[in-house]
């Protein structure tokens, strides 16, 4: 019943929806975000960046001063003024992990010395800048300025993966004691607190996130991660999607009624493959039901 009281409050204001809060768009993904939404006359973007260096990435695509906002998504004034008056959000914010620089050495050295053992890059993520301090607090945040604007609509870019404790990512940054780490297990935690705050919502778990134009490829919908386990796409980089393409899919959902309660995995097949899907909506037909089962344990935290 609130899912179909939700549509119909979005199909009503559907053509209402102009202005919109990009947060994360210094990042490469939240850049074409608020791009294309720029280039759409039925749009006002305003851009949340963290830094001076992503304000500069945005103006370069055409952001006015007026559409950028510099600040941080833990400062809560901060996100209080920049989602006033706005009608939409898109969550582009996410925990980026740095390689540390003697772990690259070592890599980088066993090619030239055989008696090295081999070692992958470790990483690590920046101060205030880990998947709790980001993904889960940072969105949470977000979220709850979100609600109290009366923000009519939310759309959450996270991840696939986030079903399985065990995948790789979530190694990311792990610190002995066990904290630091669990990207995709902090962003799921968010996506929970999100289907459970009323907020109008529509999540999108993109698979690997690649730097090409969008329309070129067939793009393909599941649940559940239930592409990870398909043998159709277990290699060949087809649990890829174009970072261009995924922008599309977050403007289609804004305002759709047909988005709204859906959190749906999203991936490409090859290029060459398939039909090129060019109308970015047509995702929200019949993605499946999402299944969000209550965890058994947070991740152990960093301020424990």
């Amino acid at each position: 019943m609130h899912r179909f009281l939700a549509s119909l409050m979005l199909a009503a204001q559907a053509n209402a929806l102009k202005k919109v809060l990009v947060t994360g768009a210094g990042g490469r993904t939240g850049k074409l975000v608020f791009e294309q939404l720029k280039a759409d006359g039925n749009y006002k973007p305003v851009g949340l960046a963290r830094s001076s260096k992503a304000q500069k990435a945005l103006t370069a695509v055409g952001a006015t001063s007026d559409e950028v906002i510099v600040a941080d998504v833990a400062d809560e004034s901060a996100l209080a003024t920049a989602m006033a008056g706005c009608d939409a959000v898109v969550l582009c914010t996410s925990a980026v992990p740095a390689i540390k620089p003697l772990s690259l050495m070592k890599t980088m050295a066993t090619k030239f010395l055989p008696f090295v053992k081999t070692s992958r890059p470790a990483f690590k993520f920046p101060k205030n800048g880990t998947p709790e301090e980001v993904d889960w607090l940072g969105a949470k945040k977000q979220i709850d300025a979100a609600k109290k604007a009366g923000v009519k609509q939310f759309v959450f870019v996270s991840s696939m993966g986030g079903t399985n404790p065990d995948n790789f990512l979530n190694s990311i940054g792990r610190k002995k004691d066990g904290s630091g780490g669990d990207i995709l297990l902090w962003k799921r935690k968010a996506e929970r607190y999100l289907v459970e705050s009323g907020v109008p919502y529509t999540i999108i778990h993109p698979g690997g996130l690649v730097d090409e134009d969008g329309s070129k490829r067939e793009l393909v919908v599941g649940v559940n991660d239930e592409i990870m386990k398909d043998p159709a796409f277990a290699s060949g980089g087809t649990r890829s999607v174009a970072r261009a393409d995924v922008a599309r899919v977050c403007k289609a959902a804004l305002g759709s009624a047909s988005a709204t309660g859906v959190a749906l995995d999203l991936v490409s097949k090859k290029a060459g493959d398939g039909t090129p899907t060019k109308d970015a909506s047509t995702v929200f037909t019949a993605p499946g039901k999402y299944t969000y089962e209550s965890a058994a344990a947070d991740p152990p935290s960093i301020f424990s």
